[in-house]
């Protein structure tokens, strides 16, 4: 069929253009399966995705993940306990003064979004100065902190036959726990601590925000 116009009839009695048409099809379908293939495979790493999230937060540790959500409110209020009340910082207005110019504002640098950010970036190397605390009356479980501070006296010593040390692997453990609850509430944390009023902070992000300590008869008991 050598030179024939492109609408004249082909040996298999079809035209040029149909012939084209007809042999697409199977590929459009072959395009189409694969697209819902695509899909269907997106369908399910997001389902099982949706499980696997599901099931590692049911599976988290209630002492572990409790106490490591006390231990960061009780190491930031500690430092921020260190800072001088009276220094501030200068934050962004988003009102301008008469001439056009952006006001200054002035807030307590100890409870400011910045200095909060900073400790929250090394609150987690305390959890090495953890480890498990055994009630000797009711058995309770829970991570307290055994090294003392510095400017702690030695009245303030705590009673070291109640402490249980599993070596670096538990205090790893809190430390990954801490690390974990850090990037899931960081805006939390800094918008609960940021507050001039300090109340029931462990039980605001420890029972209510987080969950971890809302089944704990001791929520508001600090480490």
């Amino acid at each position: 069929m050598i030179g024939c116009p492109p609408l004249c009839l082909t040996e298999r009695g079809f035209t040029r253009a149909e012939h084209v048409k007809t042999t697409s099809k199977p590929e459009l379908g072959v395009l189409r399966e694969a697209i819902k293939m695509t899909a269907w495979v997106i369908q399910m790493m997001v389902m099982v995705l949706s499980v696997f999230t599901g099931s590692s937060q049911g599976k988290r540790d209630k002492v572990l993940y409790c106490s490591a959500c006390k231990a960061i409110v009780d190491e930031l209020n500690h430092s921020i306990s260190l800072v001088d009340p009276k220094k501030t910082i200068n934050v962004g207005s988003f009102r301008l003064n008469p001439d056009g110019t952006m006001k200054d504002k002035k807030v307590p640098f100890a409870r400011s979004e910045t200095h909060l950010s900073e400790l929250l970036d090394g609150v987690c190397n305390s959890m090495s100065d953890y480890a498990l605390y055994v009630d000797p009356v009711t058995q309770h479980k829970q991570y307290r902190r055994f090294a003392p501070r510095s400017s702690a006296s030695t009245d303030d010593f705590p009673d070291f036959k109640n402490f249980q040390f599993d070596g670096p692997e538990a205090s790893n453990d809190l430390k990954f726990a801490c690390e974990t609850l850090v990037e899931e509430l960081e805006e939390e944390i800094i918008s609960v601590l940021s507050r001039d009023r300090q109340e029931n902070v462990h039980e605001e992000l420890c029972s209510r925000v987080s969950g971890h300590c809302k089944d704990s008869s001791r929520a508001n008991e600090e480490l």
